[in-house]
């Protein structure tokens, strides 16, 4: 089941971001940055338990947005969790009004599956590496940039 999070949702969201953050998957996540962006996220339930999360955040102009911290346990991948949290993202940001969604992956593919195109990271706003600059890799991404027309 999907829903979005809930504060009560905090330590177990930052917990599995992190464990992915260690293996340099994604960018590692506080608990204070949880707690002050949890109505950005969506989490996929399972019985009591958190095994998938996602945010989307609108990065400051009236028609970008980013899905960030999308995360699936091991044990749960490839049954289209990831899928339907970004899809949930996808739709909530056509509520919003955003016409475009971008993600910064090292899994492109995954987002090309979903309608993503790959572009050049040059082409995406200075504003959104404001995150980056905390990031172990930074200048030296490895990542690749995607991005979404939202219908």
């Amino acid at each position: 089941m999907i829903r979005k999070a809930t504060l009560s949702d905090s330590k177990e969201i930052q917990q599995l971001i992190n464990a992915w953050a260690k293996k340099g998957r994604l960018l590692e996540r506080s608990l204070n940055y949880v707690y002050e962006n949890i109505r950005d996220f969506w989490v996929y339930v399972q019985g009591q338990r958190i095994v998938g999360c996602c945010g989307l955040s609108v990065v400051g102009w009236e028609d970008l947005g980013e899905i960030k911290s999308l995360v699936v346990t091991k044990k749960m991948q490839s049954r289209g969790v990831g899928r339907q949290l970004v899809k949930k993202c996808i739709q909530e940001a056509a509520k919003l009004g955003v016409k475009n969604i971008f993600a910064l992956t090292f899994v492109p593919e995954f987002f090309k599956k979903l309608g993503f195109k790959e572009i050049d990271r040059k082409e995406l706003p200075h504003k959104i590496w404001s995150d980056c600059i905390n990031c172990l890799s930074f200048p030296n991404c490895c990542e690749h940039a995607v991005i979404l027309k939202v219908k």
